[in-house]
């Protein structure tokens, strides 16, 4: 994703230390976010998801596009400088090529999620345990108009079963 460093000059370099948060989970910013370098975790409520290292990796897109709350706290595992864009709608309007590249990552992000799901729905085919929702949640990632689904985990068990 370094080709989206290229576009990125209209925006306010920051510098995050190591432990700093660059966005909570539950809140509302507008703001989109560039790697230059250093590293940031991606955590769901305590569990650490994913890491970026890569410059150009991009932080709060889904929040953005989606005019929702962030899904995720993504926090500075060492000290990091980003680029900040404080109303990326605008940003995003304005660079079609962002954008672009933005649907890109998102369209290999779903990807890898449906193949993962796909196999999962394949190896408890006939579960009637919390993977029976795997194939909901499958569903609801493929079709046009995504159902609600909130598949819990097993510390909180789903009221359907």
């Amino acid at each position: 994703m370094r080709a989206i460093l290229e576009h990125c000059s209209g925006g306010q370099i920051r510098t995050i230390p190591a432990d700093g948060v660059l966005l909570r989970e539950g809140e509302s910013t507008g703001r989109l976010y560039v790697l230059i370098d250093g590293r940031f975790d991606v955590l769901k409520g305590n569990t650490v998801v994913s890491s970026a290292a890569e410059p150009g990796a991009i932080f709060g897109e889904m929040s953005v596009l989606l005019n929702r709350p962030h899904s995720a706290t993504v926090r500075a595992a060492s000290d990091s400088r980003v680029y900040e864009f404080s109303d990326a709608a605008s940003f995003l309007r304005a660079q079609p090529e962002i954008a672009l590249l933005v649907a890109t990552l998102l369209a290999h992000r779903l990807n890898a999620a449906t193949t993962y799901l796909a196999d999962v729905k394949r190896q408890y085919a006939g579960e009637s345990n919390h993977l029976a929702l795997v194939g909901e949640v499958l569903e609801s990632l493929v079709s046009l108009f995504p159902k609600t689904v909130s598949p819990g985990s097993d510390r909180q068990s789903d009221p359907r079963l």
